[in-house]
Formats: structure tokens, C-alpha cells, sequence
């Protein structure tokens, strides 16, 4: 009885028309049963009235919808005494939203399955004391408290099976994690002391201590669903994708209409010919289509912004792509450390890993997993700040003398305003520097080497494959480094040294569009606005590039850039043939309505029929049925195969 209750608050039109049926059918077995065509007729030519209202604002606006055939078959089905029939039209039109409801959360399901994960509440310690790994909980001091009230810095009990409220630093000294939610790998991860743990990650078996270093509305997992309810919020252009075919299948509906009328002399085939021409599948099917495409696409870690995105990825004709993150794989190895005056290879190692636990930059995780290869502890920050586009600085207390330091690692144009000495790196090709300096002094600079994705060979294979036909890296390092990668992978164009105003201004130029722009990092956000679609590659939630970009990639893997290309001309195609299947059924059955074999009651039920047929083709955009076991594409083994090409990946590429 709840469930009933909800749904005719929900659809109070529906129950109504239905109640108005009834009470009609009941009259109709009474002595009053004249008053039963009076009363469905009025009250279909009241429906009739309320949505002409709304067909009127929508033409001031400049929008030519499909409306008008509905007002005009109902109010046509009554003037020429067919209410029941109007009646009928009235219920397809309303119960449509119902429908299309059931529909949209049935298509949506990937992106609503993000949100009820989202950490809700978080274990407080309210004394600075550390659990034991698998010791008792039960004398800890603690309070629940809602996420958003946990503060940088606080000391958070994260109990076994528990969720990661808020990205912070794991204090005990190991922890066995669920990450796939984050990260689509479905193997528990081992994170040790000084290691940076995402929110929305899952503790094993063990209760575990961790320190906040970010507020829940910076947090990992906090930010994916920002991002999730932004893409299932989205009502795009192309969800009206019928509205292109408003004014020819309305002007095509009523030439039928009037010719019937006219051949016959009947007035009545003017009715039954419009009422087998109302717009439902039309208006119904594409934006089922494409909800059903960005969900296929969030199962696979694509957060797609809007509908109009997935248009746009299927007309794609270039693809420009960042180079470090986005072509290699953003956790380049340690090559060499070189140390200024009097500091030592581990002092700068370790400094600079100790503040990159703060940085959501993808190199920060490379000098941290170097840090702890080599033994060497972390540091705890007494307060850190990521300065976005040029680093991150954070405040240490000696070991020796208990001063507080200041850390800053991050660019040389940005660290020689504190520490003019700064020396820099001479460097080989594919090798890359992060700079390191304490107070005004330079500590000295880490020297890396990054490598080519695995995957990232075939995926620019398959791009071209799907129809681009120019591809370009638009990079900031120098060319030595950019133009081998690039002619390795056949990219046709480089552009190196470039700053984010200059990416901006290249890929402003590039000729045919529509153009993706991949890229990650803070850097990359301007570009990735400016481009037709910007693609947030292997992005955290917390970054700026993520906020930019209209597709947000949550799964490091450049094999999944083909795939959203893929899912995007497949809904493409599937929304034109919901709708073109809706088009060509109303007018066959227009058709036989003009020469009087299809009376105007049982036409309104076939057309609901036709709904039905037109809203399960678009429900195909959701993807197969084998495909729904997948959880992530391959993130470039060695012959792995791609989810949707089939194609398998070759070895990897060192530079």
C-alpha cells in the first residue's frame, strides 16, 4: 500500500486517468451512462489544455516539439466522439513519464550504484593514540561523526569492513585494502605506515588508525561523486534528439491526416490517423539512449558529463594527447638523485617523499614508492599545501634540531623564488626531473624515467580504426624526449615546451573537429575545457583536470579511450534507431489508419505498443549482456584483450 501511495504521488496524472477510467467504466453500467462520454471527454480535453500550455511556452522559447500531435489527436479524437479513444492518448502521454522513469533508472544503473557507496560517517579518536594492528578497539576513545565534520588532521579508526571516509595517511603500520571501487582492481592492496589511502577504499579485517590529510569535499571518492551526480543530473541537447524530426513528422502526420479526411469526407480519420502519430517513442527513446550510454560507459570507470558528450565522441575525427600521465604511465622509476651542498641522496629522497604524500600530481606516487623501496621512513607533516601547477610545500620539524622546515618540491621556476642556488639536472632523453628544496636552500633534484603504456600502441590503433584521423602530442617537456615516444606510437604531430595557454591555443586550431583533448593533472584543466571533449586520463578525483574535462577516466588505463569512442557511436546509433523505428511504425499504422481499417480506440493501444518496442531497442545502449560481467578494461598486459575491439595488446615500450 506504501509503494502504491509513493507511486500516485509520484505520477498523480497517471492515477487520475485511471481513476477518470474507472469511474467512467462504472457509469457505463448504470443508468448514467451518457454522462460517461462527457465526463473521459472533459477530462481529456482538460490534459489536452494543460499541455497545450506547455507547447506554447516551449514555441516562444524557439523549441518546435513533438506536443502538438498529442493536443491535436486528443482534442480531434472528442470533437468527433471518440473520448475513450483521447482517453486512451491522456494515458499513454502521462504514464510516458512513468515509463521513461523506470526506464532512466533501469539505463542509469552503473552511475547511481556510485553514489549509494559514498562514505557516510567516520570513527574519530579522541585521544592522539594508535590502535595496534589486530588489537582491540574496544578501549579506544571514539566518536561518530558525519564525514563532512572530519578535519585535516584528525585521528580516524577505520574498523575491519569499514569504508575510507575522508583521503588520509595510514599511521598503523600495514592495512589490507578493497580499492575497486577507485581503481576497478579487483586484488586487496597492502598499504604500509606514510602511505596515502583514498577515501571510499575498503579496510580488510583489521582495524586500522589513520590522520586526515583532506576535508570530505576534497576527498577522492567525495569528488567521483560529485562528478557521478553531475553526469546523471545532465539533461543535454541531444537527449531532445527527436526535436530534429519535430517539424517534419508533425507536418508529415497531419498532410496524412487532412488527406484522409478529405479523400473520405469523414472527419473521424482525421482523429484515428493522429492517434496512432503521438510522439512518445520519440521523445522517450533518446534520452533513454543515451542515460543507457553513460551508464555502460561508468562500468568501466567513464564518468561522462552529459549526453552531449557521447554525440560528439561518436563524430570524433583528432585526438590530441598530454604526454607524461596520459602516454606513459605518469609513475616513471628512479634513476639518479642529485644532492646540493650538504645534504645526502637520502635526505633529499626522503624529504621529497614526505611531502608528495600531500600532492595529487601523478609523479607524487613514484617518489613515494621509491622512498619506501629503499627503507627509507616518512616524515610527519605538521601542515602541507599543493600549489597547483608548480608543486606542493610542507612543514617538518628537524630530527636534530626540532626547527621547523620548509619542503618544497615541484618545478624549478617555482623553487628558485625561494632557493636561488637551484642547479639544474642535465638530463638524457626520457628522463625527468623533480626538484627538491629546504627553506631557501637547494636540497638537490630526483631524476626519473618514464615509460609508454603498454597499451598505448594499440589503443591509438583502435582510435584510428573508429575514425580519427589525425592525431597530435601537445606536451610540456622538451622535444628530445616527446618526438621519440611520438614516432614510436605514429602520432602524427608533436608540440613540446608547451605551457597550458599554449596547449589551449594549439588544439584551438586543429582541423577536423570535433577533437579530443587527453590529458591529467592540473595543468591540463585549461586544455581540457577548451576541447571539444576533454578526456581526464587515469585522473584523481581532486583535480582540477577532473572538474574541466567532460569525460573522467577513473581506471588508469589509456585502452579506455577507444572504448568511450566506441560507447559513444553505438549510442549514437542505437538512439537514431529507437527513433527511427518509432517514425517508420506510427506511419505504417498512420498509413492504415487513413484507409479506415484501424479504428481510433484500438490504434491508441498499438501505439502504446509502439512505446513499449521503442523504449527496450533503446535499453540496448547499456551494453550486452556478456559485457556487464567486465569490471575495467585491461590496463596493458601483454595480450590482454580490449573489452569491445577484441584486439590484444603488445609488449611494452621503454624509452
Amino acid at each position: 500500500m506504501r509503494r502504491v501511495s509513493a507511486a500516485a504521488k509520484a505520477y498523480p496524472l497517471v492515477f487520475a486517468t485511471l481513476l477518470i477510467a474507472m469511474v467512467g467504466l462504472i457509469l457505463l453500467a448504470t443508468p448514467a451512462r451518457d454522462t460517461a462520454p462527457w465526463l473521459v471527454g472533459a477530462y481529456a480535453l482538460a490534459i489536452a489544455g494543460w499541455e497545450a500550455v506547455g507547447m506554447i511556452r516551449q514555441l516562444i522559447r524557439g523549441h518546435a516539439g513533438l506536443d502538438i500531435l498529442a493536443v491535436t489527436a486528443i482534442s480531434a479524437a472528442v470533437l468527433v466522439g471518440e473520448p475513450w479513444a483521447a482517453l486512451v492518448v491522456v494515458l499513454m502521454l502521462t504514464g510516458g513519464a512513468a515509463l521513461e522513469d523506470y526506464a532512466a533508472n533501469r539505463s542509469k544503473r552503473e552511475l547511481t550504484a556510485l553514489l549509494r557507496k559514498a562514505p557516510q560517517q567516520a570513527t574519530r579518536l579522541l585521544r592522539d593514540e594508535i590502535v595496534p594492528a589486530g588489537g582491540s578497539t574496544a578501549e579506544a576513545s571514539t566518536e561518530d561523526v558525519p564525514v563532512e565534520a572530519v578535519e585535516v588532521g584528525d585521528l580516524l579508526l577505520v574498523r575491519p569492513g569499514a569504508l575510507v571516509p575522508v583521503d588520509a595517511v595510514l599511521v598503523s603500520a600495514h592495512a589490507v585494502l578493497d580499492e575497486s571501487s577507485l581503481t576497478g582492481e579487483s586484488l586487496p592492496v597492502e598499504r604500509v605506515a606514510g602511505e596515502r589511502v583514498s577515501s571510499g577504499a575498503v579496510n580488510g579485517a583489521t582495524a586500522v588508525t589513520m590522520r586526515a590529510v583532506a576535508l570530505a569535499s576534497d576527498s577522492e571518492y567525495q569528488q567521483i561523486v560529485r562528478l557521478v551526480e553531475q553526469a546523471a543530473g545532465s539533461k543535454a541537447k541531444v537527449v531532445r534528439l527527436a526535436d530534429r524530426y519535430a517539424v517534419p513528422f508533425t507536418v508529415l502526420s497531419l498532410v496524412i491526416a487532412g488527406i484522409a479526411w478529405a479523400v473520405s469526407g469523414e472527419a473521424v480519420r482525421f482523429a484515428e490517423v493522429l492517434v496512432v502519430a503521438t510522439p512518445c517513442p520519440l521523445l522517450i527513446a533518446a534520452p533513454v539512449a543515451f542515460l543507457g550510454g553513460m551508464s555502460r560507459a561508468a562500468r568501466f570507470g567513464l564518468i561522462v558529463k552529459g549526453g552531449g558528450t557521447l554525440e560528439q565522441l561518436s563524430r570524433a575525427r583528432s585526438a590530441a594527447f598530454d604526454k607524461t600521465g596520459t602516454i606513459t604511465t605518469g609513475r616513471p622509476v628512479l634513476e639518479r638523485i642529485l644532492t646540493g651542498s650538504g645534504f645526502d641522496e637520502m635526505s633529499v629522497l626522503r624529504f621529497a617523499a614526505s611531502a608528495e604524500v600531500y600532492s595529487s600530481h601523478v609523479l607524487a606516487a613514484s617518489v613515494v614508492a621509491a622512498a619506501k623501496r629503499h627503507g627509507y621512513p616518512l616524515l610527519d607533516a605538521l601542515g602541507a599545501e599543493e600549489v597547483a601547477t608548480n608543486g606542493v610545500a610542507a612543514e617538518f620539524a628537524s630530527e636534530s634540531t626540532g626547527e621547523v622546515v620548509t619542503v618544497r618540491v615541484g618545478k624549478p621556476s617555482w623553487l628558485r623564488e625561494f632557493a636561488p642556488s637551484l642547479e639544474l639536472a642535465v638530463l638524457m632523453p626520457g628522463e625527468l626531473a623533480i626538484y627538491v628544496a629546504v627553506d631557501d636552500r637547494f636540497a638537490g633534484a630526483i631524476v626519473m624515467r618514464d615509460q609508454v603504456r603498454n597499451e598505448a600502441t594499440q589503443a591509438l590503433s583502435d582510435l584510428q580504426r573508429l575514425g580519427i584521423e589525425r592525431t597530435l602530442m601537445v606536451t610540456g617537456d622538451v622535444a628530445a624526449t616527446a618526438e621519440p615516444i611520438a614516432a614510436d606510437l605514429s602520432i602524427d604531430e608533436v608540440y613540446a615546451e608547451c605551457r597550458p595557454d599554449d596547449k589551449v591555443r594549439i588544439v584551438s586550431a586543429v582541423q577536423p573537429r570535433p577533437l579530443i583533448m587527453v590529458g591529467d593533472g592540473l595543468n591540463d584543466a585549461p586544455v581540457l575545457a577548451a576541447a571539444d571533449i576533454g578526456f581526464a586520463m587515469g585522473a584523481r578525483g581532486a583535480t582540477a583536470a577532473s572538474e574541466s574535462a567532460d569525460i573522467v577516466n577513473r581506471y588508469d588505463t589509456l585502452a579506455s579511450l577507444p572504448l568511450a569512442v566506441r560507447v559513444g557511436k553505438d549510442t549514437v546509433r542505437i538512439a537514431l534507431q529507437s527513433i527511427w523505428l518509432g517514425i517508420i511504425i506510427s506511419v505504417a499504422l498512420m498509413l492504415v489508419a487513413a484507409f479506415g481499417f484501424l479504428p481510433a480506440l484500438i490504434g491508441a493501444w498499438l501505439q502504446e505498443v509502439v512505446d513499449l518496442v521503442a523504449i527496450l531497442g533503446a535499453l540496448r545502449a547499456v551494453g550486452p549482456r556478456s559485457e556487464r560481467t567486465l569490471k575495467r578494461p585491461p590496463t596493458g598486459a601483454v595480450g590482454a584483450a580490449h573489452p569491445l575491439t577484441g584486439s590484444a595488446y603488445g609488449e611494452r615500450t621503454e624509452i
